[in-house]
């Protein structure tokens, strides 16, 4: 039996009446990175934001090695380590690279509190934050202003914040969003790099990227799931074809749903 350490019971959310999320049943592997795709208003985001705990769910359940974390707050699952990061760019601008990764890092010591303690005092962490950025080719940028930073670059730093963490199970929301060719495929090497000993549920709308680091997709349409499996499974599914490209009909290529 496979190990599962994230799965979905029925899981519904409503919105006056709206199932935007409608009985979905996930089972994400350890150890895997897991895509969740679908077409514009599948329900890709509620069901994001429900697995995070920004939304409550309707009905169903929610479980996270074996734990049943339906009604968590976001701050009590990051405590049990499922990290999530965002399509918008959550960086600290006028902080150095090293500084933003060092708060990440500050949770260890105990208390919030130790957000304002003086910068001298929280050296000890600097190699540790320096690891991390090396892990995701920043460390020469340590001491640059974060607002400074090439748009893939912020990305980047972002997973290096998420990892300071120490995620057992990294949601990673659209990673890829907004970059250029150079860019994706540096994000996407790190994401397969980062992913050794983790387990990552990514979703993402570059299909490059999903077909090249996935093990296993799953893909939504109208808040409900409509297929799943490898790439090579989803992409050549009759319902998929149509639910992307509006026809069956339509002459289609597997890297393009």
């Amino acid at each position: 039996m496979n190990d599962i350490i994230l799965e979905t019971k029925y899981l519904c959310k409503e919105f006056n009446g709206f199932k935007a999320v409608s009985d979905v049943n996930l089972a994400i592997e350890r150890g895997h990175i897991h895509a969740l795709i679908g077409p514009n208003g599948a329900g890709k985001t509620t069901c994001f934001n429900l697995l995070s705990k920004f939304l409550v769910p309707s009905s169903g359940q929610i479980i996270f090695n074996g734990r049943d974390i339906t009604t968590a707050k976001p701050a009590q699952i990051a405590c049990m380590g499922i990290i999530r990061s965002f399509q918008i760019s959550a960086v600290f601008p006028h902080m150095t690279v090293l500084e933003n990764v060092r708060i990440g890092l500050q949770r260890k010591l105990g208390t919030s509190f130790h957000f304002w303690k003086n910068s001298v005092s929280l050296r000890h962490l600097n190699d540790q934050a320096f690891f991390l950025l090396e892990q995701v080719d920043l460390a020469e940028f340590a001491d640059m202003r974060t607002v400074d930073l090439p748009y893939g670059r912020k990305r980047a730093l972002e997973i290096a914040s998420t990892l300071s963490m120490e995620p057992e199970l990294m949601l990673l929301d659209e990673p890829t969003q907004g970059m250029g060719h150079e860019d994706v495929s540096r994000i996407t090497a790190l994401i397969k790099k980062v992913s050794a000993g983790r387990t990552i549920l990514m979703v993402e709308h570059n299909m490059h990227v999903v077909a090249g680091i996935c093990d296993k997709i799953t893909v939504l349409q109208h808040g409900a799931l409509l297929a799943e499996g490898s790439y090579a499974q989803v992409s050549g599914n009759p319902d998929v074809i149509e639910a992307y490209m509006g026809s069956t009909e339509n002459n289609y290529q597997g890297t393009h749903i």
